[in-house]
């Protein structure tokens, strides 16, 4: 993880801060999501039913791909230096532009758009997000995450 003193964190304002690795959403995935949001709709785990559905096959819940953001920022977005912690405030905007079939690879683009002082020990990250599947032209979902860090 890169860690960064808040001058050379600004100076990313306006930039991209990178590219995740790609992740695998698995039909075993969509399942455990399934059963830990109760979101049992057919499309996400009956691959039989969801076949004979509008996408052909199962698809990944829009919530699953949401919360891969986590693990696809963890080696993308840089450290302030002296962070004590970080927490998700929110999204300004966020779109589900297009389905994750199971099987598929999906991987986060990050750009900075802003870092603000909210107080004199934390800093608001404006963070614009896409979420890309492998051999895919439209993204899985794009949006603007604010992260409050803590320092």
């Amino acid at each position: 993880m890169n860690t960064l003193t808040l001058e050379a964190f600004s100076a990313l304002e306006g930039k991209e801060l990178g590219v995740s690795e790609w992740i695998l959403v698995s039909q075993e995935s969509i399942n455990a999501f399934a059963d830990a949001t109760r979101d049992w709709q057919y499309i996400h785990v009956d691959e039989k039913a969801a076949r004979n559905g509008p996408f052909g096959g199962t698809i990944a819940h829009g919530f699953l791909t949401l919360s891969l953001l986590s693990a696809m920022s963890a080696g993308v977005i840089p450290t302030l230096a002296g962070t004590t912690s970080s927490v998700n405030y929110g999204f300004n905007s966020l779109r589900f532009v297009s389905p994750v079939r199971s099987g598929e690879h999906v991987r986060g683009r990050f750009g900075l758009k802003a870092i603000t002082r909210r107080s004199e020990n934390s800093y608001q990250l404006t963070v614009s997000v896409s979420v890309e599947i492998e051999q895919k032209v439209k993204p899985a979902l794009v949006g603007e995450w604010v992260i409050i860090a803590n320092v």
